[in-house]
């Protein structure tokens, strides 16, 4: 998608040493990515203590290793 947005010239060289980008549209690319990253992680920390989620991690894990196991 193609658009043009205006960003103050300072912020814009921050942005760029920041994500160590080599051209102004993988900047930005990378910024919308880590904003969109942060703000899920966020809303998963939000529901901290609102769900009750069983910690059977090991018990999927084991499911998981025995489907590999029955595709080879």
């Amino acid at each position: 998608m193609r658009t043009t947005i205006t960003i103050d010239d300072d912020k814009f060289e921050e942005l760029m040493r920041i994500t160590s980008s080599s051209s102004q549209a993988q900047a930005i690319q990378t910024a919308v990515y880590e904003f969109i990253k942060i703000k899920r992680k966020n809303q998963l920390l939000a529901l901290r203590g609102k769900l009750d989620i069983a910690d059977n991690w090991q018990e999927l894990r084991q499911l998981e290793m025995q489907n590999e196991v029955k595709q080879q």
